[in-house]
């Protein structure tokens, strides 16, 4: 079954182009042409998917980005022309799940698309484990995370970086292992976008960020889920 696909693209003819290919993919697919369009869309009717240009008219992309990421965990797709590392990291730090640089492959974009979806549960599975580390609880199932009682919005590529490691809490993870267990949304980065990522989920699950129980630094190494034994 498609997905709705909503694409945040000024030009009109790279727009027709995408959502071309995503409907052949067999996705049902809205486009808008400015920011404030975008948002006012997803706040109306979530798509399942949003990739956004990151240059628009009236509100950027990346302002689109924090606000859609403000009100939920849809998974971003962003398009841009820049290539910068900086750049990239600062998409990931507002919340995209992955990252396109023009010009692009149309079926390229497609793949990342299925990609996303897929990894972002959009047809939820079954028997898939529950985990939990102390305050926190991942269920892979539901995608979604409990900590201290209170739901935790991740993007994707988060999510899949908690779920990694609340599968073996207290096993030190390298920067390229979280990073290859993100395949599917960073492919663009480099292992510091791990760190924006490590950033962002120290905000949402730690009681005071820059003094981390939970998601601690392994120095020399990388990072680590401390807690006590997982449960499934």
């Amino acid at each position: 079954m498609g997905a709705h696909v909503l694409v945040a693209e000024d030009d009109e003819k790279q727009a027709a182009l995408v959502r071309r290919y995503l409907e052949h993919d067999g996705h049902t697919v809205a486009v808008v042409h400015d920011g404030r369009s975008a948002i006012e869309r997803v706040l109306q009717r979530p798509p399942d998917l949003l990739v956004l240009d990151w240059m628009l008219p009236v509100v950027q992309g990346p302002e689109v980005c924090r606000r859609v990421r403000d009100a939920g965990d849809l998974p971003v797709l962003m398009l841009t022309s820049r290539s910068a590392e900086e750049d990239l990291l600062r998409g990931l730090d507002l919340g995209a799940d992955d990252y396109m640089t023009k010009p692009y492959s149309p079926r390229e974009l497609v793949a990342r698309v299925r990609s996303l979806l897929r990894r972002a549960g959009a047809q939820a599975g079954s028997g898939l484990p529950i985990w939990r580390v102390g305050p926190l609880t991942v269920d892979v199932q539901q995608h979604q995370v409990i900590c201290r009682g209170e739901p935790v919005s991740c993007t994707p590529g988060e999510f899949r970086i908690l779920e990694t490691m609340a599968a073996e809490p207290g096993r030190a993870f390298s920067r390229r292992q979280l990073l290859d267990c993100t395949e599917g949304y960073d492919r663009a980065a480099t292992e510091r976008a791990i760190d924006v990522h490590i950033v962002n989920l120290r905000k949402k699950i730690e009681v005071v960020p820059r003094s981390p129980q939970l998601l601690q630094t392994v120095f020399g190494v990388g990072y680590r889920l401390a807690g006590g034994p997982r449960e499934t």
